[in-house]
């Protein structure tokens, strides 16, 4: 399925993304090609499998234990902060 450097831009549109020329016609081949693949998943016939909730089977998630660990100090966590206000991230006012 081709999309339209149009279909592009009203997709970056709703996205709230400037591209340039040059990258909405990127874009479109792109979104495109992935556009193909999906097309291709669905044509898979997965009429015996069964649904799951998760990619991985209960009980075989390589994650690591829950160990718990000291955190960050203030300081630290406010290191590189812009703005601050006590121990606190300080951010702009969005709501009157």
């Amino acid at each position: 399925m081709a999309l339209s450097t149009e279909e592009v831009r009203r997709i970056a549109a709703l996205a709230r993304l400037r591209l340039s020329p040059e990258e909405e016609t990127r874009l479109a081949g792109e979104l495109s090609a992935i556009l193909d693949y999906v097309r291709q998943l669905e044509e898979l016939d997965v009429s015996g499998v069964e649904p799951m909730t998760h990619a991985l089977a209960a009980g075989e998630t390589p994650f690591r234990e829950d160990a718990v660990l000291p955190g960050l100090s203030p300081e630290e966590a406010l290191a590189n902060a812009p703005a601050r206000a006590g121990t606190c991230f300080q951010v702009p006012r969005i709501i009157e």
